[in-house]
């Protein structure tokens, strides 16, 4: 059988990565875990015919649904069609599922009898180190660990390098404040250096990044993703993000939080502060009256503003700290939450006064999982 030539940009020899079918990325966080799966779609005559039985099974259990058990789902509006990894041609595909059901996912490559196929797992975030041992006594699987930062900026890199199906990956908000002018529109993210990367899942990380092979953590904060889920479910008895964002869709903040007119009656004007600007996240709360008439759809939106305006501030600093004015926001928190990201492309742009652009990515949270998958092309 005739090999296909060596990838043109990592340099890696048929003989080192030919055989690893199947080719999947793994982000183990610590709400979420991001699967990306290639599947080849020019497999010869005498590929197929060689193939084993639990490679099909496998190929055709993970494209032929869009649903795995009750909390897996793949993203069918995320794949990638037509991409070339190694000289194979093939789809990338996009599915994620709860931390908690790792288990379940282990024992389904063991009953998959995945670990006959490859003995390498490569896998980022901190679950992989949590889940190393179970990987290995349970599915019979070793798993390579690799950093998540590392994964993050290749991720990232390497999906904007390939686009979004002949459309942008990144993208930003032009009147974000306006729900009727607000516009979702295209950036053309050519000249990315330098960019603060914000993360933000279950906490948040962020990024300084001057080159593909130069960046840093600048700092991070507690409170992401996860504070907002936590929260919502103990004020608003929710189980699921998504029933969180729908209760906080049709909140009102303002009967939660104390603004700066709450306090001066306007505006604040010696400082610059308008009188709409949140003085004391849910500063209202303190009075017995206004707790017993808010709704658990308004505690919903008050945590929902919470957590995005400290990432917002923090980010915005972090910017000023390192002479960036492109700031990219990733991270599964925005998954379905167009709020936040308004709301950031909002306070972003307004308190730099147009010296600050956010950004945004289409495949917001898959880049760790699609850095892993990088990784393990160069596996020998």
């Amino acid at each position: 059988m005739k090999l296909p030539p060596a990838h043109p940009v990592l340099g890696i020899e048929p003989a080192t990565w030919f055989i690893v079918f199947p080719w999947f990325g793994l982000d183990i966080g610590g709400t979420l875990v991001k699967l990306v799966y290639f599947e080849p779609k020019d497999i010869t005559a005498e590929e197929e015919e060689e193939e084993v039985e639990s490679l099909k099974s496998i190929r055709k259990y993970l494209t032929s649904n869009v649903a795995y058990g009750s909390t897996g789902i793949r993203d069918v509006h995320l794949e990638l069609k037509d991409l070339t990894l190694c000289g194979r041609k093939g789809n990338l595909h996009f599915i994620r599922f709860p931390t908690h059901d790792m288990p379940a996912f282990i024992q389904m490559g063991r009953d998959k009898n995945f670990s006959s196929l490859h003995t390498v797992f490569c896998a980022t975030g901190g679950g992989a180190y949590k889940f190393e041992q179970d990987f290995l006594t349970i599915g019979d699987l070793q798993l390579c660990k690799l950093d998540e930062l590392d994964c993050l900026i290749k991720g990232i890199l390497y999906i904007d390098s390939v686009g979004f199906n002949g459309r942008s990956q990144c993208y930003y908000f032009e009147n974000p404040a306006d729900s009727e002018k607000c516009q979702k529109l295209p950036f053309d993210l050519k000249n990315p250096y330098p960019l603060l990367l914000v993360n933000i899942g279950s906490g948040v990380s962020i990024l300084a990044v001057y080159s593909k092979d130069n960046y840093k953590r600048v700092t991070g904060t507690s409170l992401g993703g996860g504070t907002f889920f936590g929260l919502c479910c103990l004020l608003t008895g929710c189980t699921t993000f998504e029933e969180a964002l729908e209760m906080a869709s049709r909140g009102d903040s303002t009967k939660v939080d104390k603004l700066v007119r709450d306090i001066y009656g306007g505006d604040y004007e010696r400082f610059g502060l308008p009188g709409w600007a949140v003085a004391s996240s849910f500063g209202n709360m303190m009075s017995k009256e206004k707790r017993e008439a808010v709704s658990k759809e308004d505690l919903a939106r008050a945590t929902l503003i919470t957590i995005t305006n400290n990432i917002g501030s923090i980010a915005r600093m972090c910017a000023l700290n390192e002479n960036i004015n492109q700031v990219v926001f990733v991270g599964n928190f925005l998954r379905i939450n167009t709020i936040a990201m308004r709301l950031l492309a909002y306070a972003l742009d307004y308190w730099s006064k147009g010296q600050l652009k956010a950004l945004f990515s289409e495949h917001e949270g898959y880049f760790g999982a699609v850095g892993a998958l990088l990784e393990l092309l160069k596996i020998p």
